[in-house]
């Protein structure tokens, strides 16, 4: 696989369109903390890992409302392989005039792009949900 981030966007998409309660994801550091970015925003009620050792799995617990419609109507890779996305702290775009969020890799690690412009650092962005 070549990227793995675009596979965990996609496999999100894929179960949200399916209205699966839940989906299971190979695990790495890196999904970890986007996972984590997605509970904080509140786009997913939580996640776990499965599993021990070097294959393990995130599974993501899936948030809808009482009509079950979902929290994420739109999940994005903006930063891929063959084109890489880089902007400076004061160059972060807001996603949909505020609504949406930004998911930054910097030299601080993963953050949302609200916190990233915060913080006054810049980075890859990697990802884009609304």
């Amino acid at each position: 696989m070549t990227d793995p981030i675009a596979d965990m966007l996609t496999r999100i998409r894929n179960a949200v369109a399916a209205n699966h309660p839940r989906v299971d994801i190979p695990g790495s550091k890196l999904k970890m903390e986007m996972a984590r970015i997605l509970k904080e925003e509140g786009y997913i009620n939580s996640f776990v890992t499965k599993g021990e050792g070097v294959k393990y799995m995130i599974r993501i617990f899936l948030r809808y409302d009482a009509k079950g419609t979902s929290s994420i109507t739109h999940l994005s890779r903006v930063s891929r392989p063959g084109r890489r996305v880089f902007v400076g702290a004061t160059e972060i775009p807001r996603v949909l005039g505020g609504y949406g969020v930004n998911i930054v890799s910097t030299s601080r690690g993963l953050m949302s792009g609200k916190n990233a412009r915060k913080e006054n650092v810049g980075g890859e962005i990697l990802a884009e949900i609304y």
